[in-house]
């Protein structure tokens, strides 16, 4: 993380040379747009840090929740150091009309940048299709569900940077054959709004982890089943999932046990479901079962989403 966090930021510096050697309202976006994707990925690494520390006294179920803190603050920066700066520029550009030159540099820098964030966004695609296939659903459905938030960010905002690129690239070429600095002008704000709506995704996706969110249905409804089957399970009023960290899941459920089966062998049920949750699921990390006197006819699970 080291390196990309120093090649972003050459790229940034080589962005902003550009820019105010061109006067390209697109190429200082672009700028603004690497310093804040060089930001963000400091507050990354300190989610990653701050997340992984093991459970203490304080704190028993861990701090996996804080890598959701510093994931939010990564996307408020996002959008207020990267797409505010970017529409700002766009509008006076547009609004005073001052020319950019000097577009060789400017193209240089694109074409570059464009290679090194090109690779960075397959790093991060392989990443995803493995992760995809791994949890047996598509890479669009991951992104949306999972919980590890650095990964997700890192999609999109090298995705971002991709399209953020061509963009620049297009605006500047439409200025030199036009003569009409309204492209330039138009590109920094495209790209500016592009960061809001990636700062937008992620923000909403880790509000959702911080207030609690449940696991995704398919997995929720694969751990009821696990549960009821054990022999003697009869029924899982309630089953409650939530993600406490991006690799760490709580299982909190009512189990009604056959009447007839004595305490041992209840307590050997239970040690055996948990076995059966963290086989197939590794990331289940807490399970607590609560034995309760079932409802004739009724086995209802509860807490999950339809999603």
């Amino acid at each position: 993380m080291l390196l990309a966090l120093l090649a972003n930021l050459v790229i940034a510096v080589a962005k902003l040379v550009a820019g105010l050697i061109s006067g390209s309202a697109a190429m200082l976006s672009e700028a603004a747009h690497s310093f804040a994707d060089t930001v963000t990925e400091v507050f990354l690494y300190v989610a990653l840090r701050r997340g992984g520390k093991p459970a203490d006294e304080e704190h028993p179920f861990g701090y996996g929740k804080e890598s959701y803190v510093w994931a939010f603050i990564a996307a408020l920066f996002t959008f207020v150091g990267g797409a505010g700066f970017s529409i700002y520029h766009g509008v006076g550009t547009i609004v005073s009309g001052e020319g950019a030159g000097e577009y060789l540099w400017s193209y240089v820098v694109l074409a570059v940048s464009f290679v090194a964030e090109g690779t960075s966004f397959l790093r991060a695609r392989r990443q995803v299709h493995e992760e995809s296939r791994r949890w047996n659903v598509t890479a669009s459905r991951f992104l949306r569900l999972t919980p590890d938030t650095t990964v997700k960010a890192v999609f999109f905002e090298d995705s971002a940077a991709l399209i953020g690129l061509l963009v620049a690239g297009a605006g500047l070429g439409l200025a030199q054959l036009t003569g009409a600095e309204l492209f330039d002008g138009l590109a920094s704000i495209v790209i500016g709004l592009l960061l809001l709506v990636v700062a937008f995704v992620l923000a909403r996706s880790n509000v959702s982890l911080l207030v609690g969110r449940a696991v995704p249905r398919r997995v929720h409804n694969q751990i009821a089943a696990d549960l009821r089957s054990i022999p003697v399970v009869t029924a899982v009023p309630t089953l409650l999932t939530m993600q406490i960290g991006p690799g760490d899941i709580l299982v909190a459920a009512k189990v009604d046990f056959d009447d007839e089966v004595p305490g041992k062998e209840i307590e050997a049920a239970s040690d055996e479901a948990e076995r059966r949750l963290r086989e197939r699921y590794p990331e289940i990390r807490y399970v607590f079962l609560d034995p309760t006197r079932g409802v004739p006819g009724r086995d209802h699970i509860d807490g999950g989403l339809d999603r």
